[in-house]
């Protein structure tokens, strides 16, 4: 592996074929949910790609049967506590999406089990996601007590309409596999036992074709994303405000002694 790569510990990196680098979320005790270096390395390791002409094409994927279960509470925790790592954490969650947008390299995900939060991120902002037929696909930022922020507001209505966004953003409804490709959110659903080798083959197709073709028309199509970058940058915002809230210990107290969040009813504003 590229020295390039080295200081990555929390992302497995491999190169299962010439020319493709696979990422994967390497956390299966906690759900490869992600912690603060694993967000810190997100947000780092796309310009690392886009630099290494080693690398054609990109694979993201979960270790074991979950792709991602999103952000890590005790870093959930440590952003509603303490102000700097909040700061910092705004910052890399811009960069995160920002620096995928901008990587050249196409990039394929892997959604082999349930997703939600900061690794839905990776997954849906890939160039091409194939999910599992089961996979559980959920934002569940407002059952946290936060505001949608992330890539969802950017993303989801241009995937799959206003109405399905704000349904599935505003009461947390999971989708399925099945269901996120009928409505357009990922671009295929396939068995689960086939993720993973569809996935690589599409990034070997991806490999084998006319690179700047393809990195230009990737280029020019992330422009409808740019485009909407004052509404990701104003809903990432009022996510990170809202670590400064009751509604985010609730949401916190709520998930740790399972149980639904009990929030008031009234915003003071």
């Amino acid at each position: 592996m590229d020295d390039r790569y080295a200081r990555y510990r929390r992302l497995a990196l491999d190169r299962p074929d010439e020319g493709i680098l696979r990422i994967t979320f390497d956390r299966p005790e906690r759900y490869n949910a992600i912690d603060r270096e694993t967000h810190t390395e997100l947000t780092s390791i796309w310009r690392d790609i886009d630099a290494d002409p080693e690398v054609a094409a990109v694979v993201v994927t979960g270790r074991g049967r979950v792709f991602s279960a999103g952000g890590d509470f005790d870093f959930v925790e440590e952003i509603a506590d303490d102000p700097e790592v909040r700061l910092r954490a705004w910052k890399e969650a811009r960069d995160l999406v920002y620096h995928m947008v901008d990587c050249d390299k196409p990039v394929v995900s892997a959604i082999n089990g349930p997703a939600a939060g900061a690794g839905l991120v990776v997954g849906l902002l890939a160039d091409v996601s194939v999910a599992a037929r089961s996979a559980k696909i959920v934002d569940g930022h407002t059952r946290l007590g936060l505001a949608a922020g992330d890539v969802a507001v950017m993303l989801w209505p241009l995937l799959c309409g206003l109405a399905k966004a704000k349904y599935h953003l505003l009461l947390c409804e999971p989708l399925t596999g099945e269901e996120a490709e009928r409505i357009g959110l990922v671009s295929l659903c396939v068995d689960d036992a086939r993720v993973q080798d569809v996935a690589l083959d599409i990034a070997r197709r991806l490999r084998d074709g006319a690179p700047c073709a393809i990195r230009w028309t990737k280029y020019a199509l992330n422009n409808w994303l740019r485009s909407a970058g004052p509404l990701f940058d104003v809903s990432t915002a009022l996510e990170i405000l809202g670590f400064t809230t009751p509604e985010v210990r609730e949401g916190l107290a709520a998930w740790r002694e399972k149980r639904p969040p009990r929030f008031s009813r009234r915003c003071p504003i």
